[in-house]
């Protein structure tokens, strides 16, 4: 009698935070065991708050897919988007964004996210190393993020900043499986990207058909490309934060 082959199990892919985690520390099968166990889905619909500037009491959540954005806005309406929360970011879970809010996250698109309660657990009592690990190097990149914004605003030219930003979205969205290098998600408008860059719409506007012009990106359908990755580094001085390996 043929010998019967059976059907091999693949293993599930990696949630996006699984994998940011995993891409900054060496995490052990309990601890991808632990992370890929989260539960409490929730969904959330575009213009959904998140957390509100001063709120205290809401639950630390992983992104499992969408966009929000960390704003202000002034009694006259003017917004400033201080940042992006992506596929794999928390809300709420590392030391900057943890309880009371410093600023207001807004859905953007509709989102998914789950209950990182578990996770700080294990951190708060280091009972897993690599987890412990992760959060440190999680949270040292959010201050660097920051970083670069505040270097955007304060003395990047309009080309400069719109070159920088694209290169930090499509790092972060690689390190979650999200960009191939050669096309990212991109679900803005040009007016968000306005306010979280300190430019007109219209300046805006401009920039990216230069950028166009000169070769650099393409930017339609909500998807973007770096065409020149290289040249768009050396234009905006942007450096890749180092990762650790799986």
């Amino acid at each position: 009698m043929a010998e019967r082959t059976l059907p091999q199990k693949t293993a599930a892919p990696r949630q996006p935070f699984v994998l940011r985690l995993a891409s900054l520390a060496r995490l052990s099968e309990p601890e991808l065991d632990l992370l890929s166990g989260l539960g409490g889905r929730e969904a959330h619909r575009p213009g959904d708050e998140l957390s509100v500037a001063g709120d205290p009491a809401r639950r630390p959540r992983f992104i499992v897919s969408g966009w929000a954005t960390n704003q202000h806005i002034l009694s006259d309406g003017r917004r400033q988007v201080f940042s992006f929360a992506l596929p794999g970011d928390g809300l709420g879970v590392y030391p900057r964004m943890t309880p009371p809010a410093l600023y207001t996250s807004i859905a953007h698109t509709p989102m998914v996210t789950v209950d990182a309660t578990p996770f700080l657990d294990a951190v708060r009592t280091a009972a897993m190393p690599g987890l412990v690990k992760a959060f440190t190097a999680v949270a040292r990149l959010e201050d660097k993020m920051l970083l670069d914004q505040i270097l955007r605003l304060g003395r990047q030219t309009a080309y400069e900043r719109v070159a920088h930003f694209l290169l930090e979205i499509d790092d972060r969205l690689a390190a979650v499986g999200l960009s191939d290098r050669r096309r990212f998600p991109l679900p803005l408008t040009q007016e968000i990207l306005a306010d979280a860059l300190g430019l007109s719409v219209v300046h805006v506007n401009r920039t990216l058909q230069q950028l166009r012009r000169d070769g650099l990106i393409e930017w339609r359908s909500g998807q973007a490309s770096l065409l020149d990755r290289d040249l768009l580094m050396n234009v905006a001085e942007y450096h890749t934060p180092g990762r650790k390996p799986l």
